[in-house]
């Protein structure tokens, strides 16, 4: 692992950085938001908290969770209308200078690609650059399930972009950032990883962290130094 100051380092020359999305750049989980919306909030919060605590694989719990809301294409739309999600302070001035540094902005989500692109469009992420799941839906708008196909479908998904995106744009220097397991474990391949705790602490994630921070401000100090 990394020394914090290491960490710091790597994050200052980073090329790109690499950023989950549910409680690290919005406030809330947008699947429990989701499920709450549609009248199964405490089955689907629960189940939620046994992924991000890693006892169950990310794609058995994802499988398990839309079984339960079965969400309709209204249901989504009129969610991210009535309830759209809230950027956690300070992400957007981060985001913000980390452009000004020339340093490419990725939203890498295991949460679904309707509700990440809102998000992206508001801190002026490319939606080229969003990777997250995809949401199926029948022709008369009813769940049908979701992509399997998509590497943020499968635990070790966020590693797998991270790898791919070093291939394709040439990266030496990744950093990740994120508040939970599946954002740790995607370092490797990602040269480093900090750990947010600003919406929600998860011990494990803080405990296995070099680079601790629970505001984007620390983050944002850090860049002025370059």
């Amino acid at each position: 692992m990394n020394t914090l100051s290491q960490t710091k380092e790597l994050f200052r020359r980073a090329e790109a950085v690499c950023f989950d999305v549910d409680s690290t750049v919005i406030k809330e989980e947008g699947i429990d938001e989701l499920a709450k919306f549609c009248g199964v909030g405490d089955a689907v919060r629960e189940m939620t908290r046994k992924a991000m605590g890693g006892s169950m694989t990310f794609k058995k719990a994802l499988t398990e969770r839309l079984s339960i809301i079965r969400c309709s294409r209204e249901q989504v739309n009129k969610l991210i209308t009535d309830h759209p999600p809230q950027l956690t302070p300070g992400i957007k001035e981060l985001v913000e200078h980390l452009h000004e540094h020339n340093i490419r902005v990725f939203l890498i989500s295991g949460g679904f690609r309707c509700i990440v692109e809102h998000v992206a469009t508001q801190l002026n992420i490319p939606l080229h650059h969003v990777y997250a799941n995809r949401l199926k839906f029948y022709f008369n708008g009813e769940y049908a399930g979701f992509d399997e196909t998509q590497p943020t479908a499968e635990s070790g998904g966020k590693g797998k972009v991270i790898s791919m995106l070093k291939e394709q744009y040439g990266f030496k220097t990744v950093v990740m950032i994120g508040d939970g397991a599946t954002d740790l474990e995607a370092c490797p391949p990602a040269s480093a990883f900090i750990g947010f705790g600003g919406n929600v602490i998860r011990t494990q994630v803080k405990e296995r962290s070099s680079w601790y921070v629970t505001s984007f401000e620390e983050l944002i100090k850090e860049l002025e130094k370059i």
